[in-house]
C-alpha cells in the first residue's frame, strides 16, 4: 500500500488476467479514495486483503505473476 488506509473494494479475483492499467483495488485514505491499477500485463496470483480492512503502508495487498 502506499500509505495506510482502508480498502473499499476488490476488483480482481485470484486467476484473473489483468491488462497495464487495470484497476485491481480501491483504498480510502485521509477521506480520498484511489484507485490502484496493474503495474504491467500479469495473471493474479493471490490477494491478501478483503473489503473493509484496514491496511498499513508497505503491507503487500495482491500478487501479479
Amino acid at each position: 500500500a502506499p500509505m495506510p488506509g482502508m480498502v473499499v473494494t476488490v476488483a480482481v479475483k485470484v486467476g484473473q488476467l489483468v491488462k497495464k492499467g487495470d484497476p485491481l483495488l480501491s483504498l480510502e485514505a485521509m477521506k480520498m479514495e484511489t484507485m490502484l491499477s496493474a503495474d504491467r500485463d500479469a495473471v493474479v496470483h493471490a490477494i491478501h486483503v478483503r473489503a473493509g480492512e484496514t491496511i498499513n503502508a508497505r503491507d503487500l495487498m495482491v500478487e501479479l505473476h
